[in-house]
């Protein structure tokens, strides 16, 4: 494939996304359906905007899904500090209800266009950002053009490049470079997606370490949580969070091979997806199990075999209520989850084989002793049962996880320095407004 090509392929993408956007109705409509789409928002996705745009400098943020959004979360307070509106875009309801737990009014909230001409064009015209700010893997081509034809910046923070993504960007090469070489700056998690990045034509591209570690400890209710604990007692308790479809089924596996050594073991499922609560609560009372929903503030009783944490924005309530957990889309999912936080809530981590994006934070938890792959459902139960039964393997679990999450702090310091040639000027340009911008 030539460069002019590439360049070419781009091009008609680019506009046949706007012949393709009046297709998109019926898709929105049954993403509604599902639960997927805030229906009184879906105009947002049009890049119809809520609100009106304030006056001066103003960055857009973009995180897609909770991971992102939390990720960003350090980043975002220390730009309001500064004096700088922002618009943040997320792309899921649960990761719109974190930015609103977490960040209250202080940013503008928008779901994020979809990635076609019309849309996007609509969304870029009104909040017309000085700076565009996309967290972790967000490659949309449209938004990327869109934004390099008003020579917009557009800094990559916290850049993570999977196994799958780069093998298939590999396949197109000059295709890459051609999107790729608008962004102005990459800040990759790992010398690997560093490496990764470069090689399909980012340009600078530095390594920052992970945003998740400096991220402030998941927030908790403290009524619900000493609530909660009185209700659990001495009871031996271990988790299973964000798990995704089959993982459940092995949770409760677990709990009934161990129930037999732990006659009062309480399980907690945190499921990646609140929104399966209801079949989940159904196929596990249809094996016996008695299950107690967050969600419906149903008690948790002596009888209480499994307890379903079904809300959104509750995980650090959940971590602080164990120190087993093993963290989902790892056995019978492919990718991992976010290992940091159960770590930086004193738990032992367990998972699953198949963490590639999470490589990186699961070798230093690893190499540190305080995380342990397991390779199927028996593993896994021989795990948390020597947990169970071992406090100070345990606790020297704990202890290294904790060490391990310590000496990967910093990446906020790193991101910023980054960023600091975009947002400096911005930072003049408030001062010699004479206001102090942001949303609080």
């Amino acid at each position: 494939m030539s460069e002019r090509w590439a360049r070419s392929i781009l091009a008609t993408y680019r506009w046949a996304g706007a012949a393709a956007y009046p297709l998109v109705g019926g898709y929105i409509v049954w993403r509604v359906g599902k639960g997927k789409e805030d229906p009184t928002r879906r105009h947002e996705r049009y890049g119809r905007a809520s609100v009106p745009r304030p006056e001066g400098p103003l960055i857009w943020i973009h995180a897609a899904s909770v991971g992102e959004t939390v990720a960003v979360i350090g980043l975002i307070e220390s730009i309001l500090a500064s004096g700088i509106n922002i618009v943040l875009t997320t792309g899921t309801v649960t990761s719109a209800a974190v930015a609103s737990e977490r960040l209250d009014k202080r940013v503008i909230h928008q779901y994020v266009p979809l990635d076609l001409k019309p849309a996007v064009s609509r969304f870029l015209n009104h909040w017309r950002p000085d700076l565009a700010i996309m967290a972790e893997s967000e490659i949309w081509p449209m938004t990327i053009l869109e934004l390099g034809a008003r020579r917009v910046p557009q800094v990559l923070v916290n850049g993570r490049m999977s196994d799958r993504s780069f093998a298939r960007w590999s396949r197109r090469p000059l295709l890459a470079e051609a999107l790729f070489e608008n962004l102005a700056h990459v800040v990759a998690q790992s010398e690997l997606d560093g490496e990764r990045f470069r090689s399909l034509g980012a340009r600078p591209v530095t390594v920052s370490g992970n945003l998740k570690v400096d991220t402030p400890l998941p927030p908790v209710d403290d009524a619900a949580l000493a609530m909660l604990r009185q209700a659990i007692g001495g009871r031996k308790v271990w988790a299973a969070v964000s798990t995704h479809e089959g993982e459940e089924e092995i949770a409760a596996d677990i709990h009934l091979m161990l129930r037999r050594r732990h006659p009062d073991i309480l399980t907690i499922i945190v499921p990646r997806h609140p929104d399966r609560a209801g079949e989940l609560k159904n196929a596990l009372a249809a094996r016996g199990l008695n299950v107690a929903l967050r969600a419906g503030n149903e008690p948790i009783s002596p009888r209480t075999d499994i307890f379903l944490g079904n809300t959104i924005g509750e995980i650090g309530l959940y971590l602080r209520l164990t120190e087993v957990a093993f963290v989902g889309r790892s056995m019978t999912g492919e990718g991992g989850q976010n290992p940091l936080e159960p770590a930086m809530l004193e738990t032992a981590v367990l998972s699953g084989p198949n963490v590639q994006n999470f490589r990186d934070a699961y070798g230093r938890l690893i190499g540190c002793g305080g995380a342990k792959l397991v390779q199927d459902k028996n593993m896994l139960a021989g795990a948390v049962d020597l947990l169970l039964r071992d406090n100070l393997t345990r606790r020297k679990m704990i202890a290294a996880g904790k060490a391990a999450v310590a000496e990967m702090s910093g990446a906020l310091t790193h991101t910023l320095a980054a960023l600091e040639p975009f947002i400096h000027p911005l930072i003049v340009k408030c001062r010699l407004r004479g206001g102090t911008g942001g949303q609080g």
